[in-house]
């Protein structure tokens, strides 16, 4: 018991919690380098982020886990650090982490001080109990803010202005001390006893991550690492589960416990999607591909859910609006949803075609009184069945620059926002509070809030309550055939607006065929707006030179006749990129 004790008091468990691009990966780098974990030959930016989507944005998307040796005052330290995404999707990944540590390395960057998400990260480390210390970062560029950000730090985590360390991620300053501060500041893991397990398996390998993976004899208490198994259904395994030996002796359960199998270790949440989307193979034929490529993802990203659905007959193509066997995924939001039809296409050769994104909706039908769950516009009722809508709303947190309070103040009242408190934050810096309906806050609110802030607003939110909903399904045909991955659910007071906006916009993306193709935008019985697509000519008298008329008349009169046959069958072909180009809005 003496060695084990010791054992973990040279274990110091931490994550590194910041905004997106305040520099987590690039402090990350550093660290592995001054502690020799990767030889300097070896380095390389964004170590940490083994997906090629991951170095190609220039951001973080799953937890990665590295294992550092440090040498202090002549004793040997393990350090594990857990690397979490910075982006809102992705928030998920970062209360995971902080349930496995014991410290957390606020990084903020001088040049944009604290962020919104900051706040909501923040705060789930302070209830955990983690030791926080508090990180300024790219201390070295000329337009570093360092004293305001300094103020605002402590304000926020209400620690002395000593206590702030100051480190450039990128020239190496001040991380030695850093390293140091973690080993003397972030207190050892506690040793727990264990609990019971209702699947059995044998353990085939054990390790940890260097930031490769290395296997190892066993894992002690306190250690972060890896357990291959012989486990071959996925669905078994949920985070938070605990691993025991069989052997061992199961604990006195606490008072208030009598079943064993209820006993699973507290804190873990099950993420919830925020959005849903329809995913069918671009050929029927790939469809069991689909679905192993579906599980082998969810294996190692568990906040999508997927589930199989039929949208249409399977003989039907997909220009017909037939989708065929497909899946409903739920992801954490547009750039999530983005991230996995990449890896579909990237790491399984797949090419998949997606309905718009949705929300989930409430709906009380007037049949028997009955009530479903609404996943996608496709399975949206015709407003005569409907007795009532309902949808989820959020509560927002913006952090702008006063100068922008004007036009961010438009922007919430065009999605819907009621806008709330604002709160003076530090200098010129506002903390803005709204509430919005989810589906506003899923309809790129992120993307066109940085785009109005020049980059320098940012936002954290939570889903708070449901109210009723005015909204409609509005349905896209192509010569006149309805394409189910383009129906899209609406407010009614949009119904026009985004009608024309979707009509135009198809005209302008889809190839052009041999006859002239009617795009149509339909809702409560009637067609909102309509294009027609012009026929691509072919000039089938083209190798004629002269001669007799009546030659070329017959041309033209058979091209026309077999347009007509084309245009009477509706057959149109729809590219995979013009879907992908119509679900990005």
């Amino acid at each position: 018991m003496e060695e084990k004790t010791k054992q973990l008091n040279n274990i110091r468990n931490f994550v590194i919690i910041a905004h997106i691009d305040h520099g987590k990966s690039t402090l990350a780098d550093r660290m592995l380098e001054l502690t020799g974990t990767i030889e300097k030959r070896k380095m390389r930016e964004q170590v940490l982020d083994q997906m090629e989507l991951e170095r190609e944005r220039g951001i973080t998307i799953k937890l990665q886990p590295v294992r550092m040796s440090h040498i202090l005052n002549s004793n040997s330290y393990i350090l594990n650090l857990i690397d979490t995404p910075g982006h809102i999707d992705f928030s998920y990944e970062v209360s995971r982490s902080l349930r496995a540590v014991e410290g957390a390395v606020l990084l903020v960057d001088a040049t944009q001080g604290v962020q919104a998400q900051t706040f909501s990260n923040l705060e789930m480390a302070k209830e955990l109990g983690l030791k926080i210390i508090p990180v300024l970062n790219k201390i070295d560029l000329p337009n570093a803010r360092i004293e305001e950000t300094e103020k605002e730090i402590i304000q926020l985590v209400g620690c002395k202005p000593d206590e702030i360390l100051k480190v450039s991620a990128k020239t190496g300053q001040g991380v030695s001390e850093l390293l140091e501060a973690i080993v003397e500041k972030i207190p050892p893991p506690l040793e727990v006893q264990p609990l019971n397990a209702e699947e059995k398996f044998k353990i085939r390998e054990v390790g940890f991550f260097k930031p490769e993976l290395k296997e190892t004899e066993k894992l002690g208490a306190g250690e972060i690492g890896y357990v291959v198994t012989n486990i071959k259904n996925p669905g078994v395994v949920k985070v938070g589960d605990t691993i025991i030996n069989l052997k061992s002796q199961i604990p006195a359960l606490p008072a208030g416990r009598s079943n064993l199998k209820s006993w699973a270790l507290e804190g873990y949440r099950e993420p919830k999607p925020m959005i849903w989307a329809n995913f069918y193979p671009e050929s029927q034929n790939n469809f069991d591909d689909l679905r192993s490529a579906l599980e082998k993802l969810h294996l190692s990203d568990s906040s999508f859910s997927f589930k199989e659905e039929s949208f249409g007959p399977p003989s039907a193509p997909p220009r017909r609006g037939g989708l065929g066997r497909g899946f409903k995924l739920g992801f954490l939001g547009l750039l999530h949803l983005e991230i996995i039809s990449e890896r579909l296409k990237r790491e399984f050769g797949l090419k998949v075609i997606a309905a718009s994104p949705t929300v989930a909706y409430r709906i009380l039908l007037k049949d028997e009184l009955a009530e479903e769950i609404i996943y996608s516009a496709a399975s949206f009722p015709e407003e005569h069945k409907i007795r009532g809508v309902f949808e989820t709303w959020v509560n927002t947190e913006i952090l702008t620059s006063s100068q922008n309070l004007g036009s961010i103040l438009k922007l919430l009242q065009d999605y819907e926002a009621e806008v709330g408190e604002t709160v003076e934050f530090s200098g010129t810096r506002l903390l803005l509070k709204a509430k919005m309906p989810l589906r506003e806050l899923m309809r790129n609110f992120f993307d066109a809030l940085k785009n109005i802030s020049s980059g320098f607003a940012s936002l954290n939110y939570e889903i708070v309550e449901e109210r009723p909903a005015d909204v409609l399904k509005l349905e896209i045909l192509v010569a006149e055939n309805p394409v189910s991955a383009f129906s899209r659910i609406v407010p009614r007071s949009r119904l026009e607006t985004e009608a024309e906006k979707m009509v135009e916009k198809l005209k302008a993306i889809l190839p052009r065929e041999l006859f002239s193709v009617k795009i149509q935008a339909k809702a409560t019985g009637r067609i909102l707006a309509s294009r027609t697509l012009s026929a691509l000519r072919k000039h089938v008298t083209g190798n004629l030179y002269g001669g007799d008329r009546t030659r070329k008349m017959k041309l033209w009169q058979k091209q026309k006749k077999g347009k007509e046959r084309l245009k009477a069958r509706g057959s149109v072909d729809i590219p995979q990129e013009v879907f992908l180009k119509m679900i990005r809005g």
